[in-house]
């Protein structure tokens, strides 16, 4: 029990998931019982007001029901609640609420109950108002010098103050150069209200000056207009303090004496009525509310201020008297008195904690309790800790850190692809510009032999792919239990797919005795698409700009045997042609040689050739292992096309740097878009206006530049997908002829992939070109450097965008040339190791090549043949 924490004398927790602030909170006794005992008046921005009248309670024990006089649920947001004479023909007290467009006054009364359940409490709505502009916060006091009775001035979002004489209206003042409202308050001495505006100047407006100023509700719309009529407002007297203000609020404990304190973010202010500063204290913590509450000794001022660090410090002017700590930050505090205790602390949190409290402490009562002695008995503490460890000893028993797969899971998804397309195809918002855009089914299936909660669905496939729906979310599965979807796929963007292979995941939860709530588990399985999907059978093509050929060891077949979903049945087994017809207009064709164990494909784009030869060599080897044939295998003999595929990541290239230039033209157009408005807007609010100068015209030709700039970087944005779409099919081209042309292993492809496809989605600050390339100058150092100097370089840690692509394409080249020499991939570092891979069998050492030190020349072709050899051509002008 600490002395420096407030004592709880009585609090309670005010909703669920409600928010208050710093007008929320209102401590008075609202219902005029004449006891003098102050009642807790609070609203939240839910529209609930609740009035409670506390009584102590002991440790432990429960707020009671009777504590709640009244809660009612008022349908609007509660900005601010105040208590005060606001009715008129009665000195009585009423409840005043603020909403965001109204003004509502109630009378709070109690009827005296005839049964053990107590009084009975009810507001009564005397009037309200319906304001015009929003507000924001109020005050209240006897304007003008009143008496017996209080005005209302609220202050709206946008400047304006709005004063009522109780029931009726009376007038609206704009304050000048108004940006952002900022707190509110009224001292009755001078007759002025006080508010501190954006400026971070402390403000004061008398009353009768606000009075006779020019009537806001009459103001026209423009400047000129306005200073045409009526009196300007004028301050009465302005101080700069240098930071925004949290509260204001204005006392006079002694006769004759007013202060006005202020609370900074940073530093807290008492000022007199004209304005000077009486004192001010530097604050070393961030406060979050305050309220002076009385003066103990002639001439100073006691004020409890709280901060974020959820203290409470008590202060005698400057002096630091008194920290307690709270549970919870205040965003509002007041001083009351309940029953026989004067000078209770009542805080209100922003989640609504309330709390009342009060400083000092109790007296302690606790007593240690005696300890029981017992013997220890060492035997059966042995036999217990042997127990653990052989429990321990046979939880640790699996060396492996990830547990092994089970033989039967607990979840399984399989997906089924439809053979046929779809007859009415479901494709939606297809940008291809084809007549009709197929559609094929896909019945996904999860299976479950024990409880599964929350399980969830997940379908990807690779843009410009789409599916009909990629999210499916499932009640709990019981034991031996199944769900079954169906979707369907279709090529939604104008380009073609690199890939035409698609995931499903299930994501679930299996519960346990230690852990009821599940741990979560991922079942997945992957899924082919038919060739079908994306093109159609075209009548073959002789010419072509690009040719492949892939080598068997193994006779011809005819297509209507692999192809029968392309290939015409009529023509049997003379059919030795066949043509593929994109949905994007390209076409391929696909030739079978009648006298050797070839097949060419051609098309007049590079990329075009990649799924019609992934798809031929699956089908061949699906065919010969239907036959029981086990040493099929297909072989690339031709020249790896590096000079097409070169220009492919050229293009790539152009575009990001085109997307570079794009969004510096963007932010260039976006800093003078943002100079010319402020500009104008000082000259809108300039007191004398003066002419434009062609401004207006001004921003709006920038308006139009960068909407233009805006159309033409999301445009250059789709044509880099296209690009990077078809840079990753051309790269499964290059990654299998490769693979074909040098035998590779499985192991040694999946390097390949991991070099060359690194990224699954392209992106202005990670890029396809650094990322291969720092991929292959780590092959290059690694298990195809020629030397020990090579593997001493370092690589740079960094990925930047490069300049240009010589250096990708010149890796590239290097790259090849050492697997054509007999280099081979292995992620081993070791020398020895590498050394044995690299040279199988006796094999000499790699010879130096002048290819290394070279450059491509620019306007020549260069080709790989299998044999190692680089042939150059000129290209044709």
């Amino acid at each position: 029990m600490s002395l420096f924490k407030a004592r709880d004398w009585w609090s309670t927790i005010l909703g669920e998931k409600e928010e208050f602030d710093q007008g929320c909170l209102c401590v008075a006794d609202v219902d005029n019982s004449g006891s003098g005992q102050d009642k807790v008046i609070v609203g939240s921005y839910k529209g609930y007001l609740r009035i409670f009248n506390p009584h102590p309670v002991k440790p432990g024990d429960e707020v009671q029901p009777e504590d709640l006089l009244l809660e009612v649920q008022l349908r609007e947001p509660i900005l601010q609640v105040e208590v005060g004479k606001f009715v008129s023909g009665t000195e009585g007290l009423h409840l005043a609420v603020l909403h965001c467009r109204k003004l509502c006054v109630y009378a709070v009364s109690g009827t005296q109950g005839n049964v053990e359940h107590g009084n009975q409490y009810q507001i009564k709505l005397m009037y309200e108002h319906n304001l015009q502009r929003t507000a924001c916060n109020m005050t209240y006091g006897p304007f003008g010098g009143v008496k017996g009775r209080d005005l209302i001035c609220i202050q709206s979002m946008d400047g304006m103050l709005m004063l009522f004489e109780q029931e009726s209206y009376a007038f609206g003042r704009f304050l000048p150069g108004f940006l952002l409202p900022g707190p509110l308050a009224y001292s009755s001495r001078t007759d002025s209200f006080i508010t501190v505006s954006s400026c971070q100047q402390v403000e004061s407006y008398k009353y009768q000056v606000l009075a006779f100023a020019t009537d806001a509700d009459e103001r026209q719309d423009t400047e000129q207009q306005k200073l045409s009529s009526g009196k300007r407002l004028v301050v009465d007297w302005v101080l700069n303090i240098g930071e925004q203000a949290l509260d204001i609020c204005i006392v006079s404990f002694n006769q004759g004496v007013s202060s006005v304190f202020v609370l900074g973010e940073r530093n807290f202010f008492c000022l007199k009525d004209n304005g000077q500063i009486r004192f001010m204290k530097k604050l070393d913590y961030s406060p979050s509310c305050f309220i002076p509450y009385c003066s103990v000794q002639e001439g100073t001022i006691n004020t409890l201020i709280a901060n974020h660090s959820k203290m409470l410090n008590v202060y005698q002017d400057v002096t630091l008297k008194w920290a307690t700590q709270l549970p919870c930050i205040p965003v509002s505090v007041k001083v009351a008195n309940f029953q026989d205790l004067k000078g209770v602390i009542v805080t209100l949190s922003d989640d609504g904690h309330l709390q009342c409290s009060y400083l000092g402490t109790d007296p302690s009562l606790f007593q240690a309790p005696k300890v029981d002695s017992r013997e220890i008995n060492y035997e059966e503490m042995n036999a217990e800790m042997k127990e653990l460890q052989k429990i321990i000893r046979e939880a640790t028993k699996t060396q492996d850190v990830l547990p092994e797969s089970e033989k039967q899971r607990d979840v399984t998804v399989t997906a089924e692809v439809s053979p046929d397309l779809d007859e009415e195809s479901q494709a939606i918002d297809s940008e291809v510009k084809a007549g009709a855009v197929p559609s094929v089914t896909v019945k996904i299936t999860i299976q479950s032999r024990v409880t599964a909660q929350k399980p969830s669905l997940a379908v990807c496939v690779q843009a410009p792919l789409a599916v009909t729906c990629d999210q499916f979310v499932f009640g709990d599965l019981e034991p031996d239990s199944s769900e079954t979807v169906v979707l369907s796929v279709f090529l939604k963007e104008n380009c073609c797919p690199s890939e035409l292979e698609g995931t499903c995941m299930v994501s679930y939860n299996i519960p346990t005795e230690l852990n009821p709530e599940g741990i979560p588990r991922v079942a997945q399985c992957d899924f082919s698409l038919p060739l079908k999907l994306i093109c159609f059978p075209a009548q073959p093509s002789k010419a072509a700009n690009h040719k492949l050929t892939i080598d068997t060891n193994k006779p011809p077949i005819s297509f209507v045997t692999i192809f029968p979903d392309f290939a015409d049945p009529s023509e049997g087994d003379q059919a030795n042609a066949l043509g593929f017809e994109f949905l994007t207009g390209s076409k391929t064709t696909l030739l079978a040689s009648k006298t050797s164990q070839r097949y060419r494909i051609q098309s007049d784009q590079l990329e075009d050739l990649w799924l019609v030869t992934k798809e031929l060599i699956h089908r061949l080897e699906v065919h010969f292992k239907k036959q029981n044939c086990k040493d099929f295998a297909c072989t690339f003999s031709g020249s790896i096309p590096l000079q097409e595929y070169f220009e492919l990541i050229d293009r790539h290239f152009e575009l990001r740097l085109d997307a570079e230039k794009f969004q510096e033209l963007l932010s260039e157009r976006a800093v003078q878009f943002r100079a010319i408005e402020r500009r104008l807007l000082t000259r809108f609010k300039d007191k004398t206006p003066a002419p434009l100068q062609h401004l207006d015209t001004l921003l709006e030709g920038t308006f139009r530049e960068v909407i233009a700039l805006a159309d033409a970087a999301e445009e250059n944005q789709a044509n880099i997908f296209q690009a990077f779409a078809k840079l990753k099919s051309a790269t499964h081209l290059v990654i299998t002829l490769i693979s074909l042309w040098q035998k590779l292993s499985t192991d040694q492809v999946a390097i390949l992939e991991a070099t060359f496809l690194p990224l699954a989605e392209d992106t202005q600050e990670l890029g396809w070109e650094e990322t291969v390339d720092a991929a292959i100058s780590y092959l290059l150092r690694t298990c195809l450097s020629k030397s020990s100097k090579e593997q001493a370089l370092t690589l740079s840690s960094q990925l930047s965008m490069p300049k240009d692509t010589s250096r990708l394409k010149k890796n590239i080249t290097l790259f090849c040339d050492r697997l054509a020499k007999g280099g081979r991939l292995s992620l081993s570092t070791d020398s020895a190791t590498q050394q044995a891979a690299v040279m199988p069998g006796g094999c000499a050492t790699i010879p130096e090549s002048d290819l290394e030190e070279r450059t491509i020349i620019p306007g020549s072709t260069a080709m790989f043949s299998s044999n190692g050899q680089i042939t150059k051509q000129k290209s044709k002008p």
